[in-house]
């Protein structure tokens, strides 16, 4: 059940490359961000959790673990946080998700972190869920500075339709 979890909901694999360097020059490093909705503090083997995470636990053993912040209750809100470094209140996004109807998203004023990548020379790519917004071209990940997208755009997809809600994702 974890592992299926895990699967679905490693929502913003927001995977960032540093883009080729024309010279040699002083590499950047690679930058693996992991966001997992529903996952506790204590569910990770890291933690002291009976639940064995061995890939996770390399992953954090060789890299940064932040584990001393706040995050949302929710998705929506969660994935604007992360975004833009901000309270989702400042937008109107702390109350609940974004849901594949609604003709609003994570505000274009609103600069996003893989925004600041790319103008550091950064190739970005997002994996996972965007939930930030879809109803027009402009919200979507491309347009917020991801150069690549694999996954879909709302929440609870059906994996085999792409349907959510008599939405096509």
């Amino acid at each position: 059940m974890l592992f299926g979890l895990l699967a679905s909901c490693l929502l913003c694999l927001a995977l960032f490359a540093p883009a080729a360097p024309a010279a040699k020059t002083a590499e950047k490093p690679d930058i693996l961000l992991l966001l997992a909705d529903d996952l506790g503090a204590y569910d990770v083997s890291w933690s002291g959790s009976e639940i064995k995470t061995p890939n996770l636990d390399k992953l954090a053993a060789s890299g940064a673990k932040l584990e001393q912040f706040y995050v949302q209750p929710v998705c929506s809100p969660t994935r604007a946080s992360l975004m833009t470094g901000r309270y989702p209140m400042r937008y109107g996004l702390q109350v609940g998700v974004i849901r594949p109807w609604a003709d609003y998203g994570l505000p274009l004023e609103e600069r996003l972190l893989p925004q600041a990548l790319r103008e550091a020379g950064y190739t970005t790519a997002i994996c996972g869920k965007w939930h930030l917004g879809s109803f027009d071209k402009a919200y979507l990940p491309h347009a917020r500075g991801f150069d690549h997208s694999y996954g879909h755009l709302f929440g609870a997809i059906d994996y085999f339709t792409h349907v959510r809600d008599g939405k096509d994702d």
